[in-house]
């Protein structure tokens, strides 16, 4: 697998909200209610990287987990990364409570 060039990743980039690039990876952080929400979103990327055999690095604070991918064998950022980008952010929805509707504005009492 061949490494993206540098428009082809920010192209990608432009279409996958809160990943960033890293030097030769792309990174997200997820924030969970709590750490064993944290450790239940994790062990759901290890059976998925297991299925794909593409392992992310990934770091654990108590309620935030960020990972960073990058393709090694291609030394740089690959169409696998952003695939696996795209089914991490599926995975964290599950566990990630609701986005808040904005608050309905009142009609003024008569």
């Amino acid at each position: 697998m061949k490494a993206l060039t540098q428009r082809q990743v920010s192209n990608r980039l432009a279409k996958l909200e809160l990943w960033a690039e890293c030097g030769d990876a792309i990174q997200r952080t997820f924030q969970f209610a709590d750490f064993v929400t944290s450790m239940k979103f994790v062990n759901e990327i290890a059976q998925a990287a297991e299925r794909v055999q593409h392992h992310p690095d990934i770091l654990v604070r108590w309620n935030k987990v960020s990972l960073t991918l990058s393709t090694h064998d291609a030394s740089g950022i690959t169409e696998k990364d952003f695939a696996f980008a795209v089914d991490a952010d599926r995975m964290a929805a599950a566990h990630l409570p609701p986005p808040e509707a904005p608050a309905a504005e009142q009609a003024p009492q008569v």
